[in-house]
């Protein structure tokens, strides 16, 4: 073997690269290979090396599907997609469902569904490990073959009262392979009996590891005891299979809150003995409510489907989650594509952050206001389509966003204030009505009227211009007509300026609006006579 030839080899085995001694293959992680031969080609670089040992980053987000994905999941897996799409890598969707009594295929449907709807698509996936038991029980009877793992026939009533008796002397409630009850179970034990496999974690030393977010994390190996890694019932742990899981798929950057930091070390102990590379960890702070408790149902919405029912739109959910805990600066509003080019793990802070709603509503009026009207509208259809209204006979929908949008915190405020211009009402707003549609304002309306049946050109600067010639020539004030038809044209008090407004209902609508509010106007004089 060269020069060049060694160093390749010996960077591979350095950094864990190669899983075989065969001399034809070398395996690498992630399922690439390459000739053995490679090593001895004259015409081999160093470059070559070192794209073989710089590894594709690959993150994951891995959910349970025994719930919705809430706003903490959200988040983690927002980071995940982030970091991955930063650094030009791959991200992945697996669905850990190994705990089949409380999975439900309703709660996978809706963590797709929310994926789908906040913009993060996968490169791969999404994986099940309900599907991967084989692959688990294969690493465990290897395990098992090189005594990393064994058989352990404790029953859990013994278990439970030796954690009771360990409690009662003050020590630490933990398995103790060594403790003379559990020797003597599995001293006793027959073949076919009931057993647990554990795995045989180390006893001395610690497990080190630098995490992304928080820095130099190590624990002393005496904490830790020998975990179960399949159950009686042959179901494997989750400890064990996200270790598999993410050997398998290639994982470099496990991100993931920071109630997994105490399973962190477990982890790493099986990726040792495997003999396998150990991704990077980041562990994100939880997410406090707005009275510093942890958030929760009781704070309102969590399930991040609920927020779209809400009417908020996915891009200020995302700006508003990536803020929570991350930063760049001063900056408040972040596109998508800022999101991606500036985040970083070393800008995450490793202090909780507090759920602020008002300020996720600021942020959603801002999208509603400055995102393209295309983008708003592909989400307001289906609150519109909540509403039963439908855009067939009106004016394009993204004219309406345009001028109403900007009143708007949340796409069912949209909705609402987007009816009129598509469905006729049968009586206008009480209080509106009761305020503005009064015998004064009959002279001004039915000069309108006969204005607007003669107009020609139906634009927003000609009705403007209408308006303002009925003011000269009743020599009356701008609200005296204004009000008076914007309750005629909308049903109601609350509206973009009604030149516009007008312009986008048509000349048709307008006319059999007026005459509606003259009609309400007689029908009020005649009562009160």
């Amino acid at each position: 073997m060269n020069r060049i030839g060694k160093v390749f080899y010996n960077g591979l085995l350095a950094n864990k690269m190669i899983r075989t001694s065969d001399t034809t293959i070398v395996d690498l992680p992630y399922g690439a290979k390459i000739a053995h031969k490679l090593c001895d080609a004259e015409q081999i670089q160093l470059n070559l090396f070192k794209k073989v040992i710089t590894m594709t980053v690959k993150t994951r987000f891995a959910p349970s599907p025994t719930g919705y994905l809430h706003v903490g999941g959200a988040r983690t897996a927002l980071y995940s997609w982030l970091f991955a799409k930063n650094q030009g890598g791959e991200f992945v969707l697996r669905i850990e469902d190994t705990d089949l009594e409380r999975n439900s295929q309703e709660a996978v449907d809706a963590i797709i569904e929310g994926m789908h709807w906040m913009g993060m698509e996968w490169d791969e996936g999404p994986y099940y490990q309900s599907k991967r038991f084989d692959r688990y029980n294969e690493v465990v009877d290897q395990l098992l073959a090189e005594d990393k793992a064994y058989k352990c026939y404790a029953s859990k009533e013994l278990l439970d009262e030796i954690r009771a008796e360990q409690e009662e002397n003050k020590e630490m409630a933990r398995y103790d392979a060594n403790h003379p009850k559990i020797v003597a179970a599995n001293a006793a034990a027959k073949e076919g009996d009931a057993s647990v496999i554990r795995f045989r974690n180390p006893k001395e030393g610690s497990v080190v590891f630098e995490d992304q977010i928080r820095g130099r994390i190590e624990i002393s190996n005496s904490q830790l005891d020998d975990l179960i890694i399949r159950r009686t019932d042959g179901a494997p742990t989750y400890n064990f299979v996200v270790v598999v899981d993410d050997w398998d798929m290639g994982i470099t950057q496990v991100i993931r809150g920071e109630d997994h930091i105490n399973n962190t070390p477990r982890q790493i102990n099986i990726y040792e003995a495997l003999g396998v590379p150990v991704p990077k960890f980041a562990h994100c702070a939880m997410i406090l409510g707005d009275d510093g408790a942890k958030l929760s149902k009781r704070h309102g919405a969590v399930s991040v489907m609920q927020y779209r029912d809400e009417g908020y739109l996915p891009n200020a959910l995302n700006n508003y989650l990536v803020r929570l805990g991350w930063s760049h600066g001063d900056q408040e509003i972040f596109s998508q594509e800022e999101m991606i080019s500036l985040f970083s793990l070393n800008a995450v802070s490793k202090s909780a952050s507090a759920f602020n709603t008002d300020k996720l509503l600021w942020l959603n009026n801002h999208y509603i206001k400055t995102s393209e009207p295309e983008y708003v509208a592909k989400y307001l259809q289906w609150h519109l389509d909540q509403k039963e209204i439908s855009l067939e006979n009106g004016p394009a929908v993204t004219e309406v966003i345009t001028l109403v949008g900007e009143r708007c915190n949340t796409l069912i405020e949209l909705a609402d204030q987007s009816r009129y211009f598509y469905q006729d009402f049968e009586e206008f707003e009480a209080g509106a009505a009761k305020k503005h549609l009064r015998g004064v304002a009959k002279e001004p309306l039915e000069l309108a009227l006969t204005k607007v049946k003669a107009l020609e050109e139906w634009t927003t600067e000609s009705l403007h211009n209408l308006i303002a010639e009925v003011c000269a020539e009743l020599e009356i004030g701008m609200g005296k007509i204004g009000m008076p038809l914007r309750v005629a044209v909308t049903g109601g008090g609350q509206s973009p300026s009604v030149d516009a407004v007008m312009q986008l209902i048509g000349k048709e609508r307008v006319v059999a609006r007026i005459n509606m509010a003259l009609a309400f106007i007689a029908e009020r004089e005649a009562n009160a006579q």
